[in-house]
């Protein structure tokens, strides 16, 4: 992708002025034939305004048209596109690093029972290879690291390339393994195997092999680098991986449907009742916080409260993923999309997990409900201001982890969760529980995050217009 700092504008009077501010060859800019410093101002905004426009994708402002410097032949732009400075993914290492702190908590989960029996955390290595064995470990441990290493080579670019990024990934997919199997030695529910690691540094390996060839199309000149641009915000890669992540998180079952972010009720409920009891001594007697579950529940049957609190969820998550979109992008049907992946990934995890084989167990008459609602109130929102939409979905994803955590459980809940698998997809499991425990919170913390940074850049402006 071409770079937009490399293009050359119009200087007023003739010159050519770059887009970063400098002075171009053959003309002479604004401050050259002492015009006047407002003039000069309004051409560098000028200017910015086009940055902008061409980094976009197309020009927004009405003279960007005109601004920019006529066209040269495609072999001239290739030309000068290979002697660009290349930059690095932002989006990419963000992705390897959460996709990394997955691995660790897939690999030492369930995080209990640690314990010591003499042995050297890497004595796994001299073991010879497990005698007992299952195929589908192999390809569970292969394909699990695969994307570790693609990600890997990506987020190297554009330093190391080619087949120095490919033996970095293996090497760095390799020590991980390592060093997650060798802790695997004290604890009890796992178990340290050399097959493990050398399936997982393989797994490493084709990753990077499989992204290492198409690493430049993807991050500098692809299609799909372009289409990012052009359809999202440029500084929008966290928000894109929350929504990317969304699926994912509602793997897991609940009792109502995207019903996550329970991780208090899960804490409370580790608690004895005395513990219990000396948190609520803390609180006014006018709250009947003891009561409060059961009266809130007498409000409506359950089914209403499922298809309030998927409505909630689902517009929540689906307006969050619409914040960086850009005006020009086909945001309904990008929208659609998310929602009928998150099905998809449903579905396939109830397949997967489920031992009387029922796909759509969790589709009640509740969550039926709340899956149109909030699909048609993501979709009417997207005519609202971006601001507009931010609020909306922040008080959406509150409310419903307030009715998460103080609503009773569905006592069939128990049901569908005994039919859900658990030993064999023992790090499946542990992962889409901690999706769906952390992502609303995730969510909140970037809204709070985001707020902070605006009201700090409002305070600049003010404190620079009051000098």
């Amino acid at each position: 992708m071409i770079d937009a700092g490399r293009f050359r504008l119009r200087a007023p009077h003739g010159g050519r002025r770059g887009m970063d501010g400098g002075e171009g060859e053959g003309g002479s800019g604004v401050g050259d034939r002492g015009g006047k410093a407002g003039a000069r101002k309004a051409g560098e905004r000028k200017a910015d305004e086009e940055r902008n426009a061409i980094a976009g994708g197309e020009a927004n402002t009405p003279g960007a048209a005109h601004a920019v410097a006529p066209a040269r032949p495609a072999g001239a732009l290739a030309a000068e596109s290979e002697r660009l400075p290349r930059r690095s993914s932002t989006l990419a290492r963000q992705s390897l690093a959460l996709y990394a702190a997955l691995i660790v908590y897939g690999s030492w989960y369930p995080f209990s029972g640690w314990r010591s029996l003499g042995l050297s955390p890497f004595a796994y290595l001299g073991d010879p290879f497990p005698r007992y064995w299952t195929v589908f470990d192999i390809v569970t441990n292969v394909l699990g690291y695969m994307p570790f290493g693609a990600l890997m080579v990506l987020a190297m670019w554009p330093r190391w390339r080619g087949l120095v990024a490919v033996l970095l990934a293996t090497a760095a997919g390799t020590l991980l393994s390592g060093v997650m199997e060798a802790v695997q030695t004290w604890l009890p529910t796992r178990v340290a195997s050399n097959l493990d690691l050398a399936s997982n540094a393989l797994g490493a390996l084709l990753g990077a092999a499989l992204a290492a060839p198409a690493t430049g199309a993807l991050l500098e000149r692809g299609f799909l680098r372009r289409l990012r641009f052009r359809w999202f915000e440029r500084d929008a890669a966290v928000l894109m991986v929350l929504a990317a992540l969304w699926p994912f998180a509602t793997m897991y079952p609940a009792p109502r449907l995207f019903g996550m972010g329970d991780w208090p009720r899960a804490l409370w409920q580790r608690l004895d009742a005395s513990m219990q009891d000396a948190v609520l001594a803390w609180t006014p007697a006018a709250w009947h916080l003891r009561s409060l579950s059961e009266a809130l529940a007498a409000r409506l049957p359950d089914s209403g409260w499922e298809a309030l609190v998927a409505t909630l969820n689902l517009f929540g998550a689906a307006a969050f993923a619409s914040l960086p979109m850009r005006s020009r992008a086909p945001r309904a049907r990008l929208v659609l999309l998310l929602i009928a992946t998150t099905l998809v990934v449903k579905v396939g995890a109830t397949f997967l997990q489920s031992q009387s084989g029922l796909l759509f167990d969790w589709a009640t008459p509740g969550a039926l409900a709340g899956l149109v609602w909030g699909a048609l109130a993501a979709l009417l929102a997207l005519r609202l201001p971006r601001a507009v939409r931010a609020a909306a979905a922040t008080l959406a994803l509150g409310v419903a982890l307030l009715l998460v955590n103080l609503l009773p459980v569905n006592p069939y809940f128990d049901v569908v969760l005994a039919d859900w698998r658990q030993g064999r997809y023992l790090h499946f499991n542990g992962l889409a529980r901690w999706l769906a425990w952390t992502w609303p919170w995730a969510a909140l913390a970037w809204t709070a995050f985001s707020l902070e940074r605006a009201w700090l850049v409002r305070r600049a402006r003010r404190a620079a217009r009051s000098s």
